[in-house]
């Protein structure tokens, strides 16, 4: 039975920019050479661990959510074990009200990433152009 599947991991942080695509490209072509789905995927970045994990304080996050058998899984994790580039993982089966709040959380978030295209891609008003409805108010008081 396929079932919807969210997995994060946490790269070490001394790959570079290349290595940790490069790392992040492996585990996407795991998946979908076992016939998973990809859904949806999020880089988070470089962030502060809580606590060390192998003396480093702070790592590349990265979530995959994909639809696939429970083995696939399995083999997931046995090369998410293998590969030395990856400090920590979980992986867990999503049931229908998370698989809800992920697609809600994806909404939002390319809802504001919208707005902010269209704020930057807004022409500014010129100062000219400010000055003028400033001395309008002005003249009307």
């Amino acid at each position: 039975m396929v079932n919807q599947y969210e997995t994060v991991f946490i790269m070490t942080p001394v790959l570079s920019e290349d290595q940790m695509k490069e790392t992040v490209q492996k585990f996407e072509k795991i998946l979908t050479d076992k016939g998973a789905e990809i859904v949806h995927q999020e880089n988070w970045g470089l962030r502060k661990l809580e606590y060390p994990i192998q003396k480093k304080s702070s790592g590349f996050y990265h979530l995959i959510e994909f639809k696939a058998e429970g083995e696939v899984v399995a083999n997931l994790e046995l090369q998410y074990r293998r590969d030395e580039r990856i400090m920590r993982f979980l992986t867990v089966s999503m049931d229908k009200y998370a698989i809800a709040y992920a697609e809600k959380r994806r909404a939002n978030r390319n809802a504001k990433a919208a707005e902010t295209v269209e704020v930057e891609a807004a022409p500014a008003p010129k100062a000219e152009e400010v000055n003028e409805e400033s001395n309008k108010e002005e003249v009307a008081e």
